[in-house]
Parts: C-alpha cells; structure tokens; sequence
C-alpha cells in the first residue's frame, strides 16, 4: 500500500485527537455552552451561565420524549433558538424508535461540517484504495418528507448523498450512478446498481454497504437475477421491466454487448456452491465494507461464507445523536472489532448504570450524548463494552441497544414491543378454544431477507391439547399477521421493501418450555430464579424448539407502512 500524503495527513490528525481527547472534549463542551446557554431550554437550568461545573450540575439526563415538544414546535415553523443557536437546514429521520414513527433529529451547518472531517478521518485507513479502482457499494437514498414549516426530513444518507460535495465524488469512487442510487423501486435500484457492477468487475477495489443485510440482500438478488443480468450484459438490451427513465437512461448508456463477460459472469454463478462468489466476482476487490457488529454480527458467518476470505470492515459507529467512533484496526474479525471515540464530534459522558443488581462503571458503560449542535444531555440507551484505550481516548465494543431483542436492519424490537403485539394477536385465539400458555422468539438469519420467528406453545381450555392434529390455518395466519401490524414504522417500512421477511410462527408441542428450561439449568442457570427469556439467541436452545415444532404459519401479507 503506498503511503499518500492524504493517508500521512489522516494519520496525523488520529494522533492529534486521540492524544489530546480531554482537552478537545473541554473545548467541545466549551463551545457548546457559549454558544447556546443563552436558548430557550438551557435558561431554564442555567439562565444563561456558560460554566460548564454549572451545566453538569443543573443540566438533567432525558429522553428524546423530552424534548420533542421544542423539536415539534421548531418543525411547525418556531425559530430554532427555542433549542439551539444555529439554524436548523432539515431534519435527519432517526431508526431507532422501535414504535411508532422515527425521530426528527435537527441539522444545522455545524452538523454538516462534522460529517465532512468524519468521512475524510475514514480514507486514511486503507491509503490510496480508491485510487486504483472503485467501489461496489450498493446506496438506497429515500425521498424523504417535509415537516409542516417546509423543511426537509429524511434519512443520513439521503442527506449525504444530496450534498454537492458528495455527488460530484461519487463517479470517482463509486461503479452506481447517482441516479440508480436515487432510484424509488429497490428492485430497479438493485439491479441498475449490480449492472455496472458486473461490468467493470475488473476495476472494484471493495465491495460496501452501510450494514452486512445489505450485502447479504445484494447476493440473493443476485443469485435470482443473475441470468437476466447477463443477458442484458450479451445483448446490451435493457430488461423491459427497468421502466425508470433516470436508471433505464444510465445503464442504456453504460451497456456494451459483451458475449464474453457475459458467459464469464454466468460461470461463476452457474457453479453448485456460492462459497466466496464475492471473490470470484470481483476478484481485485480487497475487502467487504459493512457494519458486522452489534446486531449485524449475527449475519458474520453468512457473510464470511460468501466473500471467501476477504475481510469484513466495519469502519465506524454512528448513531441518530452523533457521530461516535471510527476503527482504527480495520481488518479485525466481526466479534473483535472495536471504536475509538472522535473526541471532537460531540461531548461524551460515561454516568454508572445499573444492571442486574449492580453498578457497572468500567467494563460496560451508557453513553451520553450532547449534541455538538443541541446541547441537550440525551440518554442514548445503548450498552457497550470498554476496550481499553488509544493513546488517551476510550475506545469500545456494542454490545446492545438497551431493551432492544429483535433487529434485522435498522428495526428494534423491545421486550415490551413483542410482549404488545403477542398480545394483540393472542385475542384471536378465543374461537380455537386456546389459550397462549407461553412464548419466545428470536431473529432467523439463515435465510435472506431475514425474519423474526415467535415460537408459541397453546393450551386447550379444554380437553387435550395433544389430541387436537390441526389448527385452523386462517386464524393461525391472521395471528401472524395482527403480530406485524403491531409492530413498528421501521419493520413495517422494511417489511413493505422486503428488507425483511414475513413473521414466521412456530407452534410447539406440550411441554417444549420445560425443555428449555431443564436446558438452561444443565447450563448453570438457578432453577428457583430461572425466568423463560423472551428471546433467545444460542443455537442450542433454538433447537431444542425446533425439535418441537407441530406446525409453522407465515404472515401472508405485508403489513401497512402507517397504522
């Protein structure tokens, strides 16, 4: 790898924040306070006083619910200075609610320039990369929306990618065009996305999404379509169902017949075994760009199985509130993976949590966030794990959204969000003559899209529950259904994309529960304080379920977007 000066230059600023993390988090916080203290909000706790001893002692922790009522107002047309100094440009759509509908986080300038030193901090870690190719890396922007004041409201990426700055490098960098990643159908978006893909194969240096779904959703389209793909690569004949004028105009222009990269392409696809197609496909590509930590570290070893060997980077973490760490050992494996916090993206806090009884403050810790742009300490509700330092900044592992159980892309489902919706849909089970004795579920990355399974176990109200051969399909399958509909904006929103698959419910035979908690026991788990786990993760206990199951029912239909 040749050493650039752009590569020295990264570097360089690295060992500049990472030495000098406090004084930078001093400044940061600083700044913060002169320059919003005088705000609607912060004068009710400090009236004005820019000290910061006086925030961290007046200034509460809260939630985003908090809050929303300023962001609500500044959305219906009240200036931003009820909550912040700078003016807010649009509104960025959060993914982590797991009901209801996103959060509306505000955007100033300030934010935008963050992002700027954040992707420029990224390109040092692989020198001059891009310079000796492009990248596959597969882009959905979203429409978006407009709050009643007019200002836009949409998703991090959407916004990004809308910037001037970051639409004139994408033809550098990238083998999708603007307009396939702009593109409203997926189907479409995927496919004029692989198109070029395929034929500058030769020149892909990595193969990138923001999550390992993606790339693993990229690869099974892939595999359905890749017939097609190459015809239209032979003949240079644009595939009839591409009606989108912006992507259908692109690859018209790009596509050259080619009998010989055709039938190469289709070789490799035609083979029994899928076994490190990324590398056959794209053989000068170095590595796979795609966050495989926290929940995505379930879909690793999928994802490790079709690159065939190359290395899995996850870059960096970024949540709703901030920008938060970058990795500065790229090619470390999925489950070793850590961040270094960017003392200049925002002001971090490390406040004692309570879990399980006990007070952690070293080895797990919350994070709280105040906004560079809006200095609110917000409580992020996430867990991880210290992982030491460079030089004399912390770094960390995810290890879990607080509460959340289920995810598949950017969908969390909380223990009390899957206690509502079986809930709901438990009601239906009245004319059958049952009752939902227990339940638990957990998130099937076998298959892709993903899905989330439910694993019931019913009691007759009367007689015998073993005698009973056959459930009523339609009623079993409305439960799957009344289950999804119960769920959140975002799973419905990727539901609706088939991002994720249908529910899946599996109904057990008596006595499958006890099963499971003579399993746990065997373990080491206390039988008086065992407690039936609402989801469970080890491969073990989802077979011991498995090995129950006397019948399986799908939701037979997508879920509405809204509702």
């Amino acid at each position: 790898m040749e050493i650039t000066k752009e590569y020295e230059d990264g570097l360089k600023l690295m060992e500049e924040l990472t030495t000098n993390a406090q004084q930078i988090q001093e400044q940061v916080l600083s700044q913060i306070l002169t320059t919003n203290a005088g705000t609607q909000y912060l004068s009710r706790f400090i009236n004005g006083d820019a000290d910061k001893q006086c925030f961290k002692t007046n200034v509460p922790i809260v939630t985003y619910e908090d809050i929303k009522p300023y962001i609500d107002r500044i959305a219906n047309g009240e200036t931003s200075n009820i909550l912040l100094t700078q003016p807010v440009h649009e509104f960025h759509l959060s993914t982590g609610t797991s009901g209801g509908l996103p959060k509306l986080i505000p955007v100033t300038v300030g934010t935008y320039n963050q992002r700027a030193v954040y992707y420029f901090t990224l390109q040092f870690g692989f020198g001059d990369l891009d310079k000796t190719g492009k990248r596959l890396q597969l882009l959905f922007a979203k429409t978006g929306s407009e709050t009643a004041c007019g200002l836009k409201a949409t998703t991090v990426l959407t916004s990004m990618l809308n910037q001037h700055q970051f639409r004139t490098a994408i033809p550098k960098l990238l083998t999708s065009p603007i307009e396939t990643i702009f593109c409203p159908d997926n189907n479409q978006s995927m496919f004029c996305q692989l198109l070029p893909g395929l034929i500058h194969r030769d020149e892909v240096v990595s193969v990138c999404s923001t999550f390992a779904t993606v790339v693993l959703r990229a690869t099974k389209f892939l595999e359905q379509y890749y017939g097609e793909l190459c015809s239209n690569i032979r003949t240079s004949r644009i595939s009839v169902w591409v009606t989108d004028p912006g992507c259908r105009n692109i690859v018209t222009s790009i596509v050259k017949p080619n009998p010989k990269l055709a039938d190469s392409i289709e070789n490799l696809c035609g083979c029994k075994s899928w076994e490190g197609i990324l590398r056959k496909l794209w053989p000068k590509a170095k590595l796979v760009d795609a966050i495989t930590t926290g929940v995505m570290s379930q879909y690793a070893e999928t994802l490790e199985f079709y690159s065939g060997g190359q290395p899995l980077v996850s870059t960096g973490y970024i949540c709703s509130e901030a920008i938060c760490g970058i990795n500065l050992e790229p090619l470390s494996k999925p489950f070793e993976v850590s961040y270094t916090f960017l003392p200049n993206m925002a002001y971090f806090e490390f406040p004692p949590v309570e879990k399980d009884g006990a007070t952690i403050c070293l080895n797990r810790f919350s994070l709280m966030l105040n906004l560079l742009i809006l200095i609110i300490p917000i409580q992020s509700w996430r867990h991880f794990k210290g992982a030491g330092f460079h030089n004399n900044t912390p770094q960390f592992q995810f290890i879990e959204r607080q509460n959340v159980i289920l995810s598949i892309e950017s969908d969390k489902t909380s223990e009390l969000d899957l206690l509502n919706v079986v809930n709901e849909a438990k009601t239906l089970l009245d004319p059958l003559g049952f009752i939902l004795r227990l339940y638990t579920s957990h998130v099937d990355a076998s298959s892709i899209p993903g899905h989330y399974v439910v694993f019931w176990e019913l009691k007759a109200k009367e007689g015998n529950y073993d005698n009973i051969v056959e459930l009523d399909r339609t009623i079993m399958t409305e439960c799957c259904s009344r289950m999804e509909e119960s769920l959140g904006f975002i799973y419905r929103l990727y539901r609706k994309e088939n991002a994720i698959a249908a529910l899946e419910m599996k109904v057990l035979k008596q006595g499958s529960f006890e099963a499971l908690m003579d399993y746990h026991v065997s373990q080491g788990a206390s039988l008086i304080q065992y407690k039936g786990p609402s989801c469970i993760k080890s491969k073990e206990a989802i077979n011991i379920l498995d090995s129950r199951v006397m019948a399986r029912f799908f939701s037979p239909k997508k879920p509405k977007e809204f509702g």
